[in-house]
């Protein structure tokens, strides 16, 4: 028999079902999207039921290429999508039908109330947490207590995205380290939830499921599951873990002082070591690794990806008629324009913080825009800049974990937007260091859970095989010329990231 393993990648777009042979390298994968509900502001819904369809269905789709025997699939792992809040009572009913997802932000007012009793520079400190609190599940859950009072008495647990499916998978509530970590009441450097923030938050750690690693076989998948899904009833589950984790084990971020750079619907660059990367000022955000007693440390922007999506839906409506008329892919167009306008493209700035700011942004009212347009610039020059102004604000927190860690004179890129041949050139301008690309780009997270899963059930004795999977498709430079370009542009950037913040703060009050 040749061991297969299916790794999932739960997103936030949907879920993504790869099978893997026993090396790691991807045989096939299938893609069901699922909605998200933005029925109030701030609030970024989904449903855990559109998550477990969206399970069954991308793993009958990738069965039915008949890539493998399914009797060869020997183990699973996940990879969930972060700060989930679901709210589950004794019998393992879903107490909500839809639950808020990483970006909701609805609890504002909660987080608002716990730091004026509780210093929030010290939460910091202890959860590594350095994303909008609101964000976090237990600011949820607080909100959960207040607003939803009978909702919340009957509240047994309450789990993340992948231990829902988890539990689906298996009938045992469960979360890991990695997915913890990010629950805003959890003890970073002592691996555990913390008693004193959750009596702080008036909550019981009764409520918060058991911890395991995130190698971890958690049980056997239920018969019934097995049958619906096309699976035999022998496969093991793995745990696995948050997606930021597994994505930098897939990325080959595993090692101690290894680096990377997401470039999908948030953008993020991440750095994996031995102890937590903890800065106020910079607000760096951590996770527990899924890799044994490291952890990664991250700076993002929200939203890079899918600023560049808006530019494509509103100012290229043409590219994309163009790319259906003609059959061709509407970002490979777009980047064909953008190599047509000069490096800076014709001073024309972008602002690229469309969906607010993150902690270590002047203010979280900030916003995007175009700077220093004139009637000479062209839809070349619209598109370019945005490509360079996404650059520039990762560009501007690179040297912010400079200062809190070495790191090395390459990045490897990974996710959609590292397929760009001209994107890479504008990365390694800026950030004055070559820019790798290797045949794992929208896999790493999935590569992720596939490795946990290897690891957990024996495949492997450790994650060194990542490394050979990654074959190396390109190394770019950077051009002297054009980094001094950019060098000249970073300080006037870098000022309307300021003057944006302080707009944006005006426009809030009004």
């Amino acid at each position: 028999m040749t061991e297969k393993i299916i790794a999932w990648d739960l997103g936030t777009g949907g879920n993504k079902a790869s099978l893997y042979d026993a090396e790691g390298n991807c045989l096939a994968d299938a893609f069901v999207d699922y909605p998200t509900m933005y029925s109030k502001g701030g609030w970024h819904e989904q449903r855990p039921a559109d998550w477990w369809n969206a399970i069954v269905e991308s793993t009958k789709k990738l069965l039915s290429q008949g890539k493998t025997d399914p009797k060869d699939i020997v183990c699973c792992g996940i990879s969930g999508h972060s700060l989930g809040s679901v709210p589950m009572d004794a019998h393992g009913n879903l107490l909500r039908e839809s639950t808020p997802i990483w970006s909701d932000t609805r609890a504002v007012k909660q987080a608002r109330r716990f730091f004026t009793a509780y210093d929030e520079r010290k939460w910091y400190e202890l959860t590594g947490n350095g994303v909008d609190p609101a964000m976090y599940p237990a600011f949820k859950i607080l909100w959960y207590k207040e607003n939803e009072p009978e909702m919340f008495a009957k509240i047994d647990k309450i789990i993340g995205t992948k231990d829902y499916i988890n539990y689906r998978l298996t009938g045992k509530i469960l979360t890991d380290y990695s997915y913890a970590s990010g629950s805003g009441c959890y003890d970073i450097r002592g691996w555990k939830f913390s008693d004193e923030l959750l009596d702080a938050m008036g909550l019981k750690r009764e409520m918060f499921p058991e911890l395991t690693a995130s190698t971890q076989v958690i049980g056997t998948i239920l018969p019934d599951v097995a049958k619906e899904l096309g699976l035999g009833d022998h496969v093991q589950v793995v745990s696995g873990g948050v997606d930021n984790s597994c994505m930098a084990m897939g990325a080959k971020a595993f090692k101690d002082g290894r680096v990377y750079n997401a470039l999908g619907s948030s953008d993020w660059i991440a750095v994996t070591s031995k102890e937590p990367l903890i800065d106020y000022s910079a607000r760096t955000y951590v996770f527990a690794h899924v890799a044994p007693d490291l952890f990664t440390s991250a700076l993002c922007i929200k939203s890079g990806g899918t600023s560049f999506k808006w530019v494509r839906d509103q100012l290229a409506i043409n590219v994309m008629e163009e790319a259906k008329r003609e059959d061709k892919n509407v970002y490979a167009l777009m980047d064909a324009l953008a190599a047509q306008s000069p490096v800076g493209a014709n001073k024309l700035i972008f602002n690229p913080s469309l969906g607010g700011g993150v902690p270590i942004d002047k203010s979280n009212h900030i916003r995007g825009a175009f700077i220093g347009l004139d009637l000479s610039h062209t839809q070349s020059d619209l598109i370019r800049a945005s490509m360079e102004g996404i650059s520039m604000v990762m560009r501007t927190y690179l040297d912010r974990l400079r200062e809190l860690t070495p790191i090395s004179d390459e990045m490897l890129l990974v996710g959609g937007g590292s397929k760009s041949a001209v994107w890479r050139q504008i990365y390694a301008d800026i950030y004055n260091v070559r820019i790798l690309k290797s045949t794992i780009d929208q896999q790493a997270a999935a590569l992720g859970a596939a490795a946990c899963a290897a690891y957990g059930v024996g495949m492997w004795k450790d994650f060194d095989r990542i490394d050979k999977v990654h074959v190396l498709e390109s190394t770019t430079q950077p051009i002297p010329e054009h980094v001094q370009t950019y060098e000249a542009l970073l300080p006037v950037f870098a000022k309307t990231m300021d003057v944006m913040s302080d707009l944006g703060d005006m426009l809030a009050d009004i």
